[in-house]
């Protein structure tokens, strides 16, 4: 998992958040008893919120911003042992936190980062109180201003009940299936499910087709779906959809992802919360299967803008759908392709005197991730998502220099 986590994004970001926290220069085995409190304090409550991260060796600067990257001495780095933190940190958690301690090289400097992994079965209760920072039998939660505190609100005893049960619900489903498909059969469980998924994909493009058959002219066709590991019919309610939906989509005028109308106009079906127009058709599945579908008047070129304002509006919503639904740890494939779009040339903003064009009648790029991967760093996956579609149309890389920025302006991120 580490491997794939992009370091200087999430140490060098500069705000804390109810994933991510950070703590200046310090050595373990120094700390007194409080300090090293604080430090379970923030893992049970990720743990049991999104999970998220601890970056130790950023300190603050005159404004109280971690804004200074000092990084870690060799001795400071080496006292966080991972067997000796994580012993001590799992004796005031029940069940144990799942988290690794990283020591990344970033720009020079080394650093220390907890990654913390949200609960998967059980949430996790401090099972013994600890210098005034840790009270036995509490739960602790992240919030989004960055606090690490008891839930005593009732709706965050909710969330966290409701998770648990959801957890358990998929185990126990997980455990009937392995019963009933004990014998070998011609067709494995993994094959089963993404003939399943596949024809709810088919579905779904059917669905769409016979709406635009009343258009003439050219057009070119946009699509991407999310597509979880593992084939469960009904994991979600269609309520539970929808709320999960409405959470994550954060409107923006005249996008061509979701629009802002698109939820208020949704309906469900006996399997899927569903928006149509004659040009556009989402669906999100009981199963967790996202599929988007868009059509597009041909025209001479095609928009450099487009690619940029649709990869960093479809990956933050994809991020916190499937970050609320709980997929934090189940790998989700993403797929993205542009049907007839052969001899279509890539309009860029520069001053750039040359052409770049799509010579193949279809694009098709995918990717897997996490969804903890995803809301670590949005941006940053949706920008790896716009270099692959540009290669098609052999567009150099270093065009892409200012996109990450622009993605963030566009979705109001620091």
């Amino acid at each position: 998992m580490s491997a794939d986590i992009d370091w200087k994004s999430i140490i060098c970001r500069g705000v804390e958040s109810d994933e991510l926290d950070y703590k200046a220069p310090q050595n373990w085995r120094k700390l007194p008893r409080s300090g090293k409190a604080k430090f379970v304090r923030h893992c049970l409550a990720m743990a049991n919120t999104k999970g998220g991260y601890v970056v130790v060796g950023v300190g603050e600067d005159a404004s109280g911003q971690p804004a200074v990257f000092t990084g870690l001495t060799p001795e400071e780095a080496q006292s966080f042992d991972p067997t000796m933190v994580g012993s001590f940190i799992n004796r005031y958690a029940d069940p144990q936190i799942d988290f690794t301690i990283e020591r990344p090289v970033v720009d020079g400097k080394r650093y220390a980062v907890f990654v913390i992994r949200r609960f998967s079965a059980l949430p996790h209760v401090c099972s013994a109180g600890l210098e005034h920072e840790l009270l036995q039998g509490v739960f602790y939660i992240r919030t989004a201003d960055a606090s690490s505190r008891p839930a005593y609100r009732s709706s965050e005893i909710h969330g966290i009940i409701q998770r648990a049960m959801r957890n358990q619900r998929e185990q126990l489903g997980r455990m009937i299936r392995g019963l009933l498909y004990e014998t070998h059969t011609s067709i494995t469980q993994e094959e089963e499910g993404q003939s399943r998924f596949a024809e709810e994909l088919a579905h779904s493009r059917n669905f769409f087709r016979k709406r635009r058959m009343a258009l003439t002219g050219h057009w070119f066709t946009i699509e991407l779906s999310i597509t979880p590991d593992e084939y469960i019919p009904e994991r979600f309610t269609l309520s539970e959809l929808r709320h999960q939906a409405e959470g994550a989509y954060d409107f923006r005028p005249n996008s061509d992802f979701i629009a802002p109308g698109d939820l208020r106009d949704a309906y469900v079906t006996n399997v899927s919360l569903r928006f149509a127009s004659q040009t556009r058709v989402w669906q999100l599945y009981q199963s967790g299967l996202f599929h988007f579908i868009a059509a597009h008047p041909l025209k001479e070129a095609l928009d450099y803008r487009f690619l940029l304002d649709f990869s960093a509006d479809a990956m933050r919503f994809i991020s916190g759908l499937y970050a609320g639904l709980g997929f934090d740890e189940q790998a989700l494939q993403i797929a993205l392709s542009l049907n007839h779009v052969e001899n279509l040339e890539l309009k860029t903003e520069t001053a750039d005197p040359d052409r770049y064009f799509c010579r193949i009648p279809e694009i098709s790029v995918t990717q897997t991730r996490t969804a903890a991967d995803l809301a670590s760093d949005a941006v940053s996956h949706a920008a790896n998502l716009l270099r692959a579609v540009c290669e098609r149309f052999n567009l150099p890389d270093g065009c892409h220099r200012n996109a990450v920025r622009r993605m963030r302006k566009r979705l109001n991120l620091p």
